[in-house]
């Protein structure tokens, strides 16, 4: 396969850019998204296809990946700027979350779990005295953005895991104990953020994001619930 020949060639101006902009997997991959377009549009053959895509995953840098669409409709257009969200809040909004728990968890000498698919609640009181509570968020149904869990912990645990493309905030203390949070920020500006907060005593609490889970189809599934 002769890429070469076959496609359009860089400018020989960019040879007096500072240097080559790495691609990343994201480059590639809305590279590859344009090609399948144009090959379902009748715009590429089979053939053309193939090898261009083979081209966009041996690329290595931006100037690499142009001439591969620059023919095409989509690849003239220019990139927009990256949308950065600021940070989450650290505390929530004024009257988002009620003051009241709407579901308590209570573990006693004995374990509590809560995990899979649920709806998580706005507020949320966990408590473990001798005894441990999980509460597992990476694959549960958010219809606030705003969501707290209070977490006790006497003589116990309570461990806390979020999907990680969430943002997760914290505030507490341990006294002869642990009160862990791993702050996240999501990527997502309309992305729930969950408050943990509460004392441990003698005990442990612990929040951090559920490697490798996300929450799928985030922003259709908010504008669902919240009714945008």
């Amino acid at each position: 396969m002769d890429l070469e020949k076959r496609l359009p060639q860089p400018d020989p101006a960019a040879a007096d850019e500072p240097g080559p902009l790495r691609a990343s997997d994201a480059d590639r991959d809305r590279t590859a998204d344009i090609l399948r377009d144009a090959l379902a549009e009748g715009r590429l053959t089979a053939e053309e296809h193939a090898d261009r895509v083979e081209g966009v995953y041996r690329a290595k840098t931006m100037a690499e990946l142009r001439p591969l669409v620059s023919d095409l409709p989509a690849g003239q257009e220019q990139p927009r700027a990256e949308f950065r969200p600021g940070p989450a809040p650290f505390r929530p909004s004024p009257g988002a979350v009620p003051p009241v728990a709407d579901e308590n968890m209570v573990a006693v000498f004995s374990g509590c779990v809560r995990k899979g698919r649920w709806r998580v609640a706005r507020r949320t009181h966990a408590y473990a005295i001798f005894g441990s509570v999980e509460l597992d968020l990476s694959e549960a149904i958010f219809e606030q953005r705003q969501v707290v869990i209070k977490a006790i912990s006497i003589f116990g645990s309570v461990e806390v895991r979020v999907p990680e493309n969430v943002s997760l905030r914290g505030s507490g203390a341990g006294v002869l104990g642990t009160f862990e949070v791993d702050t996240l920020d999501s990527a997502d500006q309309d992305a729930p953020v969950v408050f943990v907060d509460g004392l441990a005593v003698l005990g442990s609490v612990e929040a951090r994001p559920q490697r490798g889970k996300i929450v799928r189809d985030l922003h259709q599934r908010l504008r669902k619930h919240l009714g945008h």
